[in-house]
Order: structure tokens, then sequence, then C-alpha cells
């Protein structure tokens, strides 16, 4: 069970973050509590599991890139976390996940690549493609953005 102190901390953090010198001190400032309170209670939810990890959401259309690919890659199972740290690595890749493939579907690695246009992500893939010796991979180009949100556990107003 978390305390009330914790769901309001989870749902400080679920939106945007400040863009301060130091964010947590705001954050900490609206919650009535202290930076170090603060940041102590976030460890602890990181250490039980609860919070797994931050991130952070490009929206590549005003940074500069007018392409993106989900790009599938069909990655040997023991060479995945190798392979997946290789890719992640990459500059233009904003997201790395490994999947449970199917008969149907037998790709198992995913990343996002973001480019200034689709052949600019074409060239990252099969730079990629080269550097782990991965052969086999499909490009998946965004065509139209219709969601784009972070999850929303707790309301900003609940108290309990």
């Amino acid at each position: 069970m978390l305390t009330i102190l914790e769901k309001k901390i989870i749902a400080a953090i679920q939106a945007d973050i400040p863009v301060a010198h130091r964010p947590y001190q705001k954050i900490a400032q609206n919650l009535n509590v202290s930076e170090e309170t603060l940041l102590e209670k976030l460890k602890d939810l990181c250490e039980k599991g609860v919070i797994r990890r931050f991130g952070a959401t490009l929206r590549h259309q005003k940074s500069g890139y007018a392409a993106n690919a989900m790009v599938a890659w069909k990655v040997d199972e023991h060479n995945i976390t190798q392979v997946g740290q290789q890719f992640a690595a990459f500059k233009e890749v904003s997201h790395c996940y490994r999947r449970n493939p199917t008969l149907e579907w037998p790709y198992n690695l995913y990343t996002m690549v973001h480019a200034k246009d689709e052949e600019s992500c074409r060239q990252t893939a099969r730079r990629m493609a080269a550097k782990a010796s991965v052969k086999d991979y499909n490009l998946l180009f965004s065509r139209r953005e219709l969601k784009k949100t972070s999850m929303n556990y707790f309301p900003a107003h609940n108290d309990d």
C-alpha cells in the first residue's frame, strides 16, 4: 500500500517535470515537503519497484525530426541483451524494447529511430544492422500521431 504522500509524489511526477535548475525542489515545494524528503521517497519508490524508470518524451516534430520509424528486429535470444545495448547507444534511438515474438511476427527487439527524413531512418537502421550483424528487420514508419500521453496513475488532487 502506498501512503498519501507517496501517491501525491507519483501524481506530481507523472506530468511534466519542471524545467529548472532544481526541478525536485520545485516539486517538493508544491507538495509542502523538503527536497530531501522528496528525493528519499523517490529513491524508496524506485528501490521497491513502484517506479521503474523516469523517461523523457521526445516530441520529434518540435525538435527538428520529420520522420520516425519503429524498427522491428529478429535477434538471436542469446545475443539480445548485447544487441539491445548496441542499438540503444545510437543517438537516433529513443526507445529499445525486447518483446515476445509470435509465429506470424518473429521480431523480438524494437527500436524507435528518429531522423530528418525517412531515408535517414533507413540509413540508421542499416548502420545498426551492420554493427550488430542483424539481417532480419522491418521498418514501420509513423504516418500520423493519434495519441501521445503519459500514464496517469493518480490524479493530482487525490488525497487518498
